[in-house]
């Protein structure tokens, strides 16, 4: 009897231990491990701006900072509390540079890089590493400005050095941009503002040892692509990531870019042995006219307004100082009208040697330096080795001064 009141009570408590098991299973916060994001963070909101934020991936070297050209790899919600998380992709195998990218209401494509003003630029760049979510608290306005990334690993450090050196590098730019410097004759001073800030950025990607940070350093540079008057700040860039990181696929590409064979002629390279048509009617061998100690090389025009102003403000005090001390000048026009060229010569007193094909934007010298801007020069030792290019005014002054003293 015992026996079956035994059985009879386990009988009845098996169904309710079965209840409490199924209760608590469901009651009970799961042990198993909710998915990391290699991504989260918070956003201050605003009525003008999409509430949502995109994750773009530069897959080329030519893509990073690049306007429509990255690729759109994920996207979030800002939640009505500011929060985003990116959920759907998993922690990258090495870093990987992404850029964060937020876009005002009415914008169709998600990849669109407003970057004209850095103010007000409406991406981050950053670099996803294996197993680390990134955090990064913003605003959507002035979204670059803003980012700020919770405890920064090494190279996301850099990057946010490198946004702090840009934009205050921008904002010297823009105090020294005067309504003066509007006027076309002034145009090589206004280049000089730009000289600089462009040399705060190139500064910045020869000394960071981050690859990611550098590659946006060298593009930001030049959002264009266009290294003409910094071909040596390219190659020298590929050099240096071609000994610490060969096999990125970034640093084959910024290579690439940097061949010697498609840049400009270079401070170090020998100027190519052109045979120049001159004003007196012959033609002669550069190598065959070389000044004795320095050759001044300089491609201009009659109707470019800075070139003119440096005949006559440097070009013709220097002539004047030192063409019996070793100074030949040699004046490459890419005119295109004979007497326009020639009148030019005789108003800015240019007496020193002249030479040009007139054939306008063809010229075939330019093609050989592989140039397309004026005003241009260059500075020769008496083996025809560039010492220096591109250096006007004053500046130009004192290093021929300093050369041939």
């Amino acid at each position: 009897m015992d026996l079956v009141r035994k059985q009879i009570r386990m009988k009845l408590c098996f169904p309710l231990l079965s209840w409490m098991v199924v209760s608590l299973t469901m009651t009970m916060p799961s042990c198993t491990a909710q998915p990391k994001s290699p991504l989260s963070g918070h956003i201050e909101l605003n009525p003008e701006w999409k509430s949502m934020i995109y994750m773009v991936k530069p897959r080329h070297f030519n893509e990073i900072a690049a306007d429509y050209l990255g690729q759109v790899i994920d996207s979030a919600s800002i939640s009505s509390d500011g929060s985003f998380s990116f959920n759907h992709l998993p922690f990258p195998a090495s870093p990987l540079l992404i850029e964060l990218v937020v876009q005002k209401k009415g914008v169709r494509y998600a990849n669109h890089l407003s970057d004209e003003n850095p103010d007000e630029a409406n991406y981050m760049p950053l670099v996803l590493l294996p197993e680390e979510t990134v955090v990064v608290d913003a605003g959507l306005t002035n979204f670059q400005k803003s980012s700020t990334i919770e405890n920064p690993s090494p190279d996301n450090q850099a990057m946010i050095g490198l946004r702090d050196k840009r934009l205050n590098a921008y904002a010297i730019l823009q105090s020294e941009l005067t309504e003066e410097l509007q006027d076309d004759s002034l145009l090589l001073e206004k280049e000089d503002v730009y000289v600089r800030y462009r040399k705060v950025l190139m500064d910045y990607a020869q000394s960071t040892g981050s690859l990611e940070a550098g590659m946006v350093a060298i593009r930001w540079v030049s959002p264009t692509g266009d290294f003409e008057r910094t071909p040596e700040f390219l190659h020298g860039q590929c050099m240096k990531w071609k000994e610490i990181k060969p096999q990125h696929p970034f640093t084959a590409e910024l290579c690439a870019a940097a061949d010697e064979d498609a840049l400009p002629v270079m401070i170090g390279d020998e100027m190519p042995d052109y045979t120049m048509p001159l004003l007196a009617g012959d033609t002669m061998k550069l190598s065959t006219m070389l000044g004795s100690r320095m050759t001044l090389i300089d491609i201009w025009a009659s109707w470019c307004a800075p070139c003119r102003k440096e005949n006559r403000e440097i070009l013709a005090p220097l002539w004047a100082s030192y063409k019996d001390k070793g100074l030949q000048i040699i004046g490459y026009s890419i005119d295109s009208n004979g007497a326009s060229w020639k009148t030019a010569i005789s108003k800015d007193g240019a007496t020193w040697t002249h030479a040009s094909h007139l054939s306008g934007d063809d010229s075939p010298f330019m093609e050989a330096l592989r140039i397309t801007t004026i005003p241009a020069n260059y500075l020769l030792d008496t083996n025809g080795k560039v010492l220096a290019k591109n250096v006007f005014g004053e500046e130009l002054k004192t290093l021929v001064t300093e050369y041939l003293k």
